[in-house]
């Protein structure tokens, strides 16, 4: 069973998916890969977890650093997930681009480089938007590239966190 609940906030609105205990999904509504982590079955219910996010979302769009995150799962393949964790380390109000994500996932793998659009596909397909803060990947002279919420949600979202692109 997948739980979800909705959302307005300042960008916009946002569905939040949980499995009951963690969270499983934070999307924009109608961004690309929206819903991806939902499964067939699906109910509408108020849960501590998203009130939890709730929280942590009103803070950070109050322009505050969270000083806690919602228990997250994320799930698929160990460079998939190993992404994400690298993503999630990612400091507040600063960025890495690509090719500097893909180096930190080829070292801990052991191998000797990771291609920039295989990361790049890793990160478009970032379930848990803003708390595992895709935004802050950008391209390799510091550019604002593809985000599945938008490039003007990306620049909003890292002009709140004092970043100037």
């Amino acid at each position: 069973m997948t739980y979800i609940a909705h959302l307005q906030t300042p960008l916009g609105p946002i569905t939040l998916a949980s499995n009951g205990q963690r969270l499983t999904g934070l999307w924009f509504d109608g961004q690309k890969y929206f819903g991806a982590t939902i499964g067939p079955l699906v109910e509408e219910k108020v849960l501590p977890i998203f009130d939890h996010t709730r929280q942590w979302l009103d803070q950070y769009f109050a322009g505050q650093r969270p000083l806690y995150c919602p228990p997250l799962l994320v799930e698929g393949s160990a460079f998939f997930t190993q992404v994400s964790r690298l993503m999630q380390e990612i400091p507040y109000g600063s960025t890495v681009t690509y090719g500097q994500l893909g180096e930190k996932v080829a070292k801990l793998a052991g191998k000797k480089t990771y291609s920039a659009q295989a990361v790049g596909g890793a990160v478009g397909h970032n379930p848990i938007s803003i708390i595992i803060p895709c935004h802050r990947v950008l391209g390799s002279k510091g550019q604002l590239t593809g985000y599945a919420g938008g490039i003007d949600k990306k620049n909003a979202l890292l002009r709140l966190e004092g970043i100037e692109i």
